[in-house]
């Protein structure tokens, strides 16, 4: 029991190391998620899944599959897909079924596999998985078109896969002998329905009540943890593996609902399904044996090769011609197709299923399945970004500022860095505040930054820092509590955050965001400053004028707000670790007086500086 114990933990530390080595050199995660697997397992057999869990390892795995579908259908907001629409829907119902036909021809005839595991594996490869998608592109900062495409791709076609795999499935067993052909339609169209149905259904009951009060806070996050397995589990008893279309419906519903406390809900399950996802890829591969290795011939290596260069892109163009997507869109999207969890999860039921009902080479389908799998998740993985940024499909927008509160100083700071071509953007409800910006050509959002509409309009990818500087203080901590979880905490920033105030009047350390600057400065502190002449100067070091040198220059009342580096990353001064080196460009509040006095100044080093400054106009 104790070894049990250890296993588990060491499972989780080595998917957790996984992902913050992924983040830390920007890898795909995946990756390293396969390689701490086959260490644990087949290198190593520290672990082995069907041995150390016994009975409950595949129903744990499924069950862990199911949260982790209905997540991603808690992401798709249908806003999304309205530019893509066409070309999501002829991808899944012209596509998925060119795949399924096509795989199940190269698995028979290219793989030497029998038709019956052909026809279940050409199914099952159907599916992209979410699993594997949604971190690449995460990294790859691809457009919002082709982003949006690949994840409802992956997303949808999940749940169709294996219910493809089920339908093949029952129609082997029926062709066999084992199973009355008139009772396949019936429950086929049964499950269907009931998975369809019954999700929407239960999606529309859960907002029901929680919109209406009759779930408390605290259990809204456990009582939908406990309705995805019920519902997931009641739906496969009608027919097996059909719960995921059923868990994936409850996600798109509820996810495109207008429940208050959805966002929480969301952050939360993000979280299992990151742990849930690391653990399940270290697992399955830790269960491959040396006879799956050995199963990997000539035959599973042309097999996994058609399905890379010849299934997915012959299928993806002949389904998306006409659709309205990009040439270098559906070049693209013919040739990302990572296959993940479900792929796996589902291939090794339907090869001990398919070998219990007599097929001798259905032990095959896992090993060309995770042949599959490992091959489309490393050569996509680190294909992705360089084939998006050839395509001209990948953001080339550095990461930049995005203003809350369209005051007249802050216009003249996104005057500032917008002249050091950094990406800024004001946002403002209030439409005279953001009309001097609209005339300074400066990107605008009229709105409250917190409404839905913001978060559908503005790309995130754009910015990777807030600074909330309105008047109210109380909206300042809003907004960067809610937008903390999105661009991290330590790159949000508000004002009002640094002055002391009465206990009645402070706001608690778990919301809002870091000062915007070092010194306690308020709404009203900048824009009386600003009202008596104070401008935003940028002012570049070189190593002959470091900052030592830029801080003796200046004086004592100069604000230092923040510093761009070459590479476009801000450093705001109160949230640095460090200070700016050679080549950093800092943007400073200073008064009149400084502006006006520096070129009188005559330290040798100062011509060296290659000062910026420039006052806005």
């Amino acid at each position: 029991m104790h070894d049990i114990a250890l296993k588990i933990a060491l499972i989780g530390v080595a998917g957790m190391a996984a992902q913050w080595l992924a983040w830390r050199l920007r890898l795909p995660a995946i990756v390293l998620l396969l390689a701490a697997g086959f260490i644990a397992g087949p290198a190593t057999g520290f672990v082995n899944p069907a041995e150390d869990f016994g009975d409950i390892y595949r129903p744990l795995v499924s069950l862990a599959v199911a949260i982790i579908l209905f997540e991603g259908g808690l992401t798709l907001n249908v806003k999304e897909i309205r530019e893509t629409s066409t070309a999501v829907r002829r991808i899944v119902m012209i596509g998925g079924p060119l795949v399924w036909v096509l795989t199940a021809l190269s698995a028979h005839y290219l793989g030497a596999l029998s038709w019956p595991t052909a026809v279940v594996l050409g199914a099952i490869l159907v599916v992209t998985g979410p699993t594997v998608i949604s971190p690449l592109l995460r990294q790859a900062r691809l457009d919002a078109r082709p982003a949006s495409l690949l994840k409802w791709e992956a997303i949808v076609n999940d749940p169709i896969g294996a219910l493809l795999a089920v339908i093949s499935f029952e129609i082997i067993l029926v062709l066999i002998g084992q199973h009355q052909g008139g009772s396949l339609a019936y429950v086929v169209v049964a499950a269907f329905l009931f998975a369809v149905i019954g999700g929407y259904l239960a999606a529309r009951l859960i907002q029901w009540a929680f919109m209406n009060g009759h779930v408390p806070e605290f259990l809204k996050a456990p009582l939908l943890l406990v309705a995805i397995l019920l519902a997931y589990a009641l739906t496969n008893l009608v027919l097996e593996e059909a719960g995921l279309l059923t868990v994936t419906v409850m996600g798109i519903v509820l996810g495109n609902t207008r429940i208050a406390s959805l966002a929480e809900m969301q952050r939360f399950k993000e979280t299992i399904t990151v742990f849930l996802v690391s653990g399940i890829f270290i697992l399955l591969t830790a269960s491959l044996t040396p006879d799956d290795f050995r199963m990997l011939d000539l035959h599973a290596a042309l097999f996994v090769a058609s399905v890379l260069f010849v299934v997915r892109p012959l299928a993806i163009m002949v389904a998306t011609a006409g659709s309205g997507a990009t040439m270098a869109e559906r070049i693209l999207t013919s040739w990302i197709a990572p296959r993940g969890v479900v792929a796996v999860a589902v291939s090794g039921l339907f090869g001990a299923a398919l070998a219990d009902a007599g097929i001798a080479d259905a032990n095959r389908m896992v090993a060309f399945t995770f042949a599959v799998v490992v091959a489309t998740i490393v050569l996509h993985g680190f294909t992705l970004g360089p084939l998006s940024a050839l395509l001209k499909l990948k953001s080339t927008e550095k990461p930049g500022l995005l203003i809350v509160g369209g005051a007249r100083w802050t216009i003249d700071l996104a005057s500032k860095l917008k002249s050091l071509e950094v990406p800024v953007m004001i946002a403002d409800p209030n439409w005279n505040h953001i009309a001097e910006a609209r005339l300074a050509d400066i990107p605008v959002f009229y709105g409250d930054i917190l409404s839905e509409a913001a978060h559908h309009d503005i790309d995130p990818n754009q910015f990777s820092t807030l600074a909330a500087v309105t008047d109210n203080d109380a909206y300042n901590a809003l907004v960067c509590t809610d937008f903390g979880p999105e661009l991290g905490r330590a790159h949000v920033f508000q004002l009002g955050r640094g002055e002391e105030k009465p206990d009645r009047a402070s706001l608690n350390f778990t919301l809002g965001g870091r000062p915007l600057t070092e010194e306690p400065l308020t709404f009203r502190d900048l824009r009386d400053r600003h009202w008596r002449g104070w401008t935003f100067q940028a002012t570049k070091l070189t190593d002959t004028f470091d900052y030592d040198a830029y801080l003796a220059s200046r004086p004592d009342e100069v604000v230092v707000l923040l510093w761009v580096k070459p590479s476009g990353t801000i450093v705001f001064a109160s949230g640095a670790t460090g200070t700016p080196s050679s080549g950093d460009r800092i943007v400073s509040f200073s008064p009149e007086k400084d502006r006006r006095g520096r070129q009188e100044d005559a330290a040798p080093d100062r011509e060296a500086a290659a000062d910026e400054d420039r006052t806005p106009g």
